[in-house]
């Protein structure tokens, strides 16, 4: 009986749609492009081989028609879909939505030529009313989407395959030069020459503690207005400095206060009057938020929950392809009426009618935008948390953020209360603000889904013209006065800063400071690009698509032109030099603007209002089209030019080398000397102090330690491209490589001596057992740092630990945040139905028991530890028959049935 053949990209989305669709349809992935322009020139078909073009995979010599050709491991997939589409009645194409999409489904019907009807079907969600939805109202093939794929996928491969030859001679093999990530790669790069350019600035104010008399009545006044001859003037704050220099701005009639006006204010008003002088009370509201967008998802995934623009995309596509959300590549901030009509449901049965303001519809910013697709939403028409739908770990907190956003974008506008007290006590008028909620509105339930919810800060009932006084402070010791606690006021000032990222029992309590204080701040450089505020950049500026977000940011990380510290993307050296010969060769190439026009104009292909050939035409043969431009330029570019770097914070050059760069000087006798840069410098940590410390170690050459005690060998300090570290022996041709170590971040190599040698090339070290599961963990030092490690997961050391020290307990607490399985609270033992371990573990909502893929959380007044296996089988139980699982049952032991002997002969095998 003849089949309908369903096609789409993954198995996943295979499987959930199959069982929507029933028998009557065979249902299969291609997964993903089974087809693409060749990778390598091993994949070129032998024919075309010795054509000029071959090498980019594009005949630029017959209308760009780019050279299609299936991967190895596509071959096999084609192979099964002919032969389903045998015994099909029809075909339909189901994949994405969007251009790749499109695509994907073109170069199967080239590969295929299907003899049966072909339909398209679109859907934005995997649910069964939008499939079958789908099978009701199919489309032709869009071609104008895919010559707009097309036509990129020719640019892309044009400018990368033209341009990455030359980077390759001039500064160094292996680079790679693109449409969206060499602009990508040039913001990053600009933030960094504007920080090593800044020039911190010094600036000083005062924080006054006051009180109305009542103990819990203290608050916190910061001067902002200083009488200077009879007028009062502004005091100068971060915002008055440029951000780019780090220098006053221009026209900003401020006052600037040093150390000693700070100081001489601070004392003067420790015996002055302080007086209310005015009380201002200003309602507030926010705007509820638009729904999600592929962008502003990997933009608050990253801010939010920590996430890299990949790792929100993953996660969204699992969520995406099990029937939990919307289709998460879209530029559309639209709602359907079920999704608005799910949404209003939702903030009516869990709030309240004055919570609801809908139905809104939002515009997208972006004018190419496609408002016939949908936001990023949860599936369906009846809306669940992520709790009620049984979502754990990174899927659950993803789909909380778009849950959260999606209902919110409904709901009414937060409202607050900001209330502000003027205070003047001398020649100083000080400000203190408060702001409290008096209506949530739509951060109802950002609070309860995400947590985001703000404190309240209260200030205590005052009047105009009222008197206040000075909060009690710890006087200062003997023979120490206010004016020489400077000190302690940058101790407190850290402590508070720290303060910020540690545990509520792990913050540190801060020294007392005088009162009124000084308070000594510097203006502080840009701050670096992280992965959500580039993917900003980049969608304010018009440059590549929100889609693409996600591997435009891993690109340039896997070209080793950005590397992670922390949140930050940092650019490296490699990067600037390949972004000042891109700058100084092919400006139109990394220009924000040429590149937007570039996707406008891809976007008016998209929509047929512009041909794809004679727009490739121009941008590659043209007159001043790209080959002539990289042939033109190839002959005046000096490779050792392109591969140095110069900047005015530091004296040496810094070359960018076959093994990483280097710093590159001259010494007294006028002879070239240079030095590895350690990998975990940052560009702004470089000056001429540590320059001439990596200089003058490699000029010193290998310095001994000691001997070592048992294996007889010399222990040696040496520098290398990751630092310096330690070395058991010499190396030899014919010996084996001898042990070696890297020196903690922070250590002066100087400062290691032969016992504390000896410990870190003891390193990986036991420390022990864990409590939980009794797998050894140990410590160690790694290309990365010093770290702990068990089962598999390890974490690096956290600032303050020291390697030498760190013992089991101290280790155990750091494996508690390390990636990787997480280690169970207790083991309960073994499942009786089918032996598999029943565990106890931590979640968001409190312990939970787990056997295979069910989660049951434990009751109030269970403790992880007295959890039995027949308490925990009843709660798995439980949680399986309300979810809809299947219950594990007790297996037993099946007589295998007796095999029937079959008189026929079998039919010899067929040989190839």
């Amino acid at each position: 009986m003849a089949k309908t053949l369903v096609i789409v990209e993954s198995p996943a989305k295979a499987k959930k749609i199959g069982g929507f669709l029933g028998p009557d349809y065979a249902v299969r992935a291609s997964f993903g492009h089974v087809r693409d322009l060749p990778a390598k020139a091993a994949d070129v078909p032998a024919k075309f081989k010795k054509e000029s073009w071959s090498s980019l995979g594009v005949n630029v010599e017959e209308a760009f028609d780019p050279l299609y050709v299936v991967p190895p491991d596509k071959k096999k997939v084609i192979t099964e879909l002919k032969g389903l589409l045998k015994d099909a009645d029809q075909l339909y194409i189901a994949t994405d939505e969007d251009r790749e999409g499109e695509a994907i489904g073109w170069h199967i019907l080239e590969l295929l030529k299907p003899k049966v009807p072909v339909k398209r079907m679109v859907f934005s969600e995997i649910t069964k009313k939008a499939i079958q939805e789908a099978l009701a109202n199919t489309r032709e093939l869009d071609t104008h989407l895919v010559e707009a794929q097309e036509t990129r996928r020719v640019l892309d491969r044009l400018y990368g395959y033209t341009v990455s030859p030359l980077l390759w001679k001039k500064i160094n093999r292996g680079l790679s030069a693109g449409r969206v990530q060499s602009v990508a790669t040039r913001i990053l790069v600009q933030r960094e020459l504007e920080r090593l350019a800044f020039q911190t600035a010094e600036y000083w104010d005062i924080d006054a503690r006051l009180t109305t008399g009542g103990e819990d009545d203290v608050f916190t006044a910061r001067l902002f207005e200083v009488n200077r001859g009879g007028g009062w003037k502004p005091v100068a704050g971060g915002k008055d400095f440029e951000d780019e220099t780090g220098r006053l701005k221009s026209g900003r009639d401020v006052v600037v206060l040093s150390e000693a006006d700070a100081v001489g204010m601070a004392n003067a008003g420790a015996d002055a009057a302080w007086t209310v002088q005015s009380v201002e009370k200003r309602p507030g509201r926010r705007k509820s938020p638009p729904p999600f967008i592929t962008s502003s998802m990997q933009q608050a995934a990253n801010n939010v929950l920590g996430m890299t623009a990949r790792q929100a995309m993953q996660v969204a596509q699992r969520l995406y392809e099990d029937g939990h959300i919307t289709y998460m590549r879209t530029d559309s901030v639209n709602m359907s009426g079920e999704a608005l009509s799910a949404a209003k449901d939702v903030i009516l049965n869990r709030y309240s009618p004055k919570h609801f303001a809908g139905p809104k519809q939002y515009k997208s910013k972006d004018t190419n935008a496609q408002e016939a697709h949908e936001c990023i939403r949860p599936a369906g028409a009846q809306w669940q948390t992520a709790k009620q739908k049984n979502l754990t770990g990174e899927q659950a907190r993803l789909y909380s953020l778009i849950y959260a956003q999606a209902v919110a974008s409904q709901m009414s506008d937060h409202e607050y209360l900001t209330t502000t007290y003027t205070v003047v006590s001398g020649d100083g008028r000080y400000k203190a603000s408060g702001t409290v909620d008096t209506f949530l509105g739509w951060r109802q339930v950002t609070a309860d889904e995400v947590g985001s919810r703000r404190q309240d800060t209260v200030l205590p009932a005052v009047e105009e013209g009222g008197a206040l006084t000075l909060s009690p402070v710890d006087p200062p010791g003997e023979g120490e006065a206010w004016t020489t606690r400077h000190e302690t006021i940058k101790e407190a000032q850290k402590a508070a800063k720290q303060n910020r990222f540690k545990k509520k029992e792990d913050k540190v309590a801060p020294p007392p400071l005088p009162n009124p204080a000084p308070l000594q701040h510097f203006t502080n450089p840009p701050a670096r690009y992280t992965e959500a505020t580039l993917v900003r950049k980049l969608e304010e500026a018009g440059v590549g698509r929100p889609s693409t977000y996600a591997s435009i940011i891993s690109t340039i990380q896997d070209r080793g032109y950005v590397k992670k510290n922390g949140n930050q993307l940092v650019p490296t050296f490699t990067a600037m030099a390949v972004t000042r010969l891109m700058e100084n060769n092919f400006p139109d190439l990394v220009d924000l603007e040429f590149t937007a026009k570039m996707e406008r104009e891809l976007d008016e292909i998209a929509g047929g209002k512009q041909e794809r050939l004679p727009y490739l035409d121009t941008f590659y043969n043209g007159e001043d089209g790209l080959q002539t431009k990289v042939t033109r330029q190839e002959e005046t570019i000096d490779p050792r030019d392109a591969c140095t770097l110069r900047f005015e914070k530091f004296t040496p050059a810094v070359r960018v080398g076959r093994y990483g760069p280097y710093f590159e000087t001259e010494n007294d006798k006028g002879e070239k000397v240079t030095a590895s840069i350690p990998d975990d410098k940052l560009p702004d940590e470089l000056d001429d102090e540590l320059a001439a410390k990596l200089i003058e170690l490699k000029e010193r050459g290998p310095q001994s330690i000691g001997m070592h005690p048992e294996e007889g060998l010399e222990i040696y300090v040496k520098t290398g491209p990751f630092g310096p570290y330690l070395q058991m022996g010499e190396q030899t041709d014919d010996g084996p490589k001898p042990k070696r170590v890297s020196i903690p971040k922070g250590v002066d190599p100087d400062s290691v001596d032969l016992d504390t040698a000896l410990e870190y090339l003891a390193m990986p070290i036991r420390l022990g057992h864990h409590p939980v599961d009794n797998k050894v963990v140990n410590k160690g030092i790694g290309r990365f740092g010093p770290y702990v490690q068990h089962a598999g997961r390890y974490k690096s050391l956290e600032a303050g630990d020291d390697i030498l020290t760190v013992n089991l307990d101290r280790a155990v607490e750091l494996l508690k945040s390390a990636k990787g399985k997480k280690v169970a609270l207790k083991v309960v033992g073994e499942h009786p139905a089918d032996g598999k371990p029943v565990e106890v573990h931590d979640g968001k909502y409190g312990p939970y028991v787990k056997h295979g893929k069910i989660n049951a959380t434990l009751p109030e007044g269970i403790e992880p530890g007295d959890l039995t296996m027949d308490k925990a089988v009843e709660l798995l139980t439980a949680k399986a028959e309300r979810s809809g699982k299947k219950v594990p049952k007790k297996k037993g032991v099946k007589k295998k049935a007796a095999k029937k002997r079959s008189s026929k002969k079998k039919a010899p095998k067929k040989t190839v």
